[in-house]
């Protein structure tokens, strides 16, 4: 079996979320959901589809939801290569304090966007937001 790998998503990405699919086009297999470890801040993006920008912060920070899944590395690459600005690729750390390279925001981004941080994940901000 050839080398897959990983990447952690927080938002649109998300299994049954509007741009899963992107995953799934490249041969990503989902690995398991969980958190990241208690540094990042969450913010609602102003964006079509709409989608969360995650921050890491060196203070203030908070466990974040997300899903690991892994791919082929050539479905990674064009996958990352096809990524919008101000979203980007660096490492993130999960609860038990392993990296792995998922979704993050540029700083510029998150300048009048909503802190969702408090709801801990994506899913829970879109269930909140319903009501």
């Amino acid at each position: 079996m050839s080398e897959r790998l990983r990447i952690a998503v927080v938002g649109a990405h998300l299994t049954g979320m509007p741009l899963n699919h992107q995953l799934l086009d490249r041969g990503a297999a989902l690995e398991f959901a969980g958190s990241t470890a208690p540094h990042y801040r969450l913010y609602a993006l102003t964006a079509s589809p709409p989608k969360p920008g995650m921050l890491r912060v060196t203070d203030g920070g908070a466990a974040i939801d997300l899903e690991v899944w892994s791919m082929p590395p050539a479905g990674f690459g064009e996958f990352v290569a096809g990524l919008p600005a101000p979203m980007t690729i660096g490492r993130v750390q999960l609860a038990d304090g392993t990296e792995v390279p998922g979704f993050l925001v540029e700083p510029y981004a998150i300048a009048g966007a909503p802190d969702i941080t408090s709801f801990g994940g994506w899913r829970s901000y879109q269930s909140a937001a319903r009501f």
